[in-house]
C-alpha cells in the first residue's frame, strides 16, 4: 500500500498538469478578449464576471501545478476542493456561454452554440440530479474502490481522473446554478433538492473518509483526518455558495414580472437595460443579439 498522491514537487508538473494551466490560461484570455469586444460595442457585461471567470481558471491552472500545504492526503482533498467545486463554480457564475451567444455574430458559428445548447444530449445532461449523480457519484467511484490508488502509480489514470472531476463539477454547477440559456431551465425545487442530495453524499463520504482511508492506500492519521475535514468543511462552502445562487435565481424569477411592469409604467419597457436571458432569446429569433444592448445581469 501506498501515500503518495501526487509527484514530487521536486520533478516539476507532468505534462497533463501543463496541458490544464495552458487550457486555463487560453480560456480565461479568450473569455475577456470576447468581453473586451461586447463593451466596445456599447453593451453591458459585468466586470466582476471577468473577474469570476479568471479567479477560476487561476484555479484550475494552480490545482493542477503549484504545491499544496499539508500531508500528500490534505494536499489532495484542497486540490480536489478547488478542482472539483469552487473553480467550476466561480466559471459558471461568469455565464461563459451567455457570453459566447451574444458575441457570435449571425452565422452558423452561432446556430451551432444554439442547436447544442438545447440538444436532448444537453438537456439530460444538466438535468440536476443526472449532474449530481456523475459528480458525486464519480466521488464514491473514486475513494471507496482501488481507482484512487490506481491513480497514484498511472499517469495517465491521475489526469484522467482529474478531468472527470473538473468536467463533473463544472455540469453540476451549470445545472444547479442556471444560469446561462439551454433548452429547458429546471425549477427551484429541483436544482435545490438535487444539491441537497448531492451535499448529503458529499458529507457522508467524508466522514467514511475519516475513518478509513480508500482502499490500497495508507495515510497518517492525522494526514486522513485533516484531509476528510477539509472535504467536508470545505465542500459545505460552496454549497452554501450554491444554494445562494439558487435562492438569488428563485427571488429574481419571483420579481421579474413585478419589475418589467413598473418599467412599462415609467416608459421605459424599451430601454437598454435588459435581462441577459431575454436579449439571447431575442437574438434567436432575430438574429441581431450581438448588436443590441443589455443589462448588467
Amino acid at each position: 500500500m501506498s501515500a503518495h498522491v501526487h509527484p514530487d514537487p521536486a520533478a516539476g508538473p507532468g505534462p497533463a498538469a501543463v496541458a490544464a494551466a495552458a487550457a486555463a490560461v487560453l480560456g480565461v484570455a479568450v473569455y475577456l478578449l470576447a468581453a473586451r469586444r461586447l463593451r466596445r460595442r456599447g453593451d453591458r457585461w459585468p466586470r466582476w464576471r471577468d473577474g469570476s471567470f479568471s479567479l477560476g481558471g487561476a484555479g484550475v491552472a494552480s490545482a493542477a501545478n503549484l504545491p499544496l500545504p499539508g500531508g500528500p492526503y490534505t494536499a489532495h482533498m484542497v486540490q480536489h476542493l478547488v478542482l472539483g467545486m469552487a473553480a467550476p463554480l466561480l466559471l459558471v457564475l461568469a455565464r461563459p456561454l451567455t457570453l459566447a451567444l451574444r458575441t457570435a455574430g449571425p452565422g452558423r458559428p452561432r446556430r451551432g452554440l444554439v442547436a447544442l445548447s438545447r440538444s436532448r444530449p444537453v438537456h439530460w445532461l444538466v438535468f440536476p440530479p443526472l449532474a449530481a449523480l456523475l459528480d458525486i457519484g464519480g466521488l464514491w467511484l473514486l475513494y471507496r474502490t482501488r481507482l484512487f490508488a490506481a491513480t497514484q502509480d498511472t499517469p495517465w489514470v491521475h489526469a484522467l481522473v482529474h478531468a472527470h472531476v473538473l468536467a463533473a463539477g463544472l455540469l453540476f454547477s451549470f445545472a444547479v446554478c442556471r444560469l446561462d440559456p439551454v433548452r429547458r431551465r429546471w425549477g427551484v425545487a429541483v436544482r435545490g433538492g438535487s444539491l441537497l442530495a448531492a451535499g448529503a453524499a458529499h458529507a457522508v463520504l467524508a466522514k467514511t473518509l475519516y475513518a478509513q482511508p480508500p482502499p490500497g492506500t495508507a495515510f497518517a492519521a492525522a494526514d486522513l483526518q485533516m484531509g476528510a475535514q477539509v472535504m467536508y468543511y470545505g465542500g459545505d462552502l460552496v454549497e452554501a455558495a450554491l444554494a445562494a445562487v439558487v435562492a438569488a435565481s428563485w427571488y429574481r424569477a419571483r420579481h421579474r414580472p413585478a419589475r418589467y411592469a413598473a418599467r412599462a409604467l415609467s416608459g421605459r419597457a424599451g430601454g437598454r437595460r435588459w435581462d441577459d436571458e431575454a436579449r439571447v432569446g431575442a437574438g434567436r429569433t432575430s438574429g441581431r443579439a450581438s448588436h443590441t444592448p443589455a443589462s448588467a445581469g
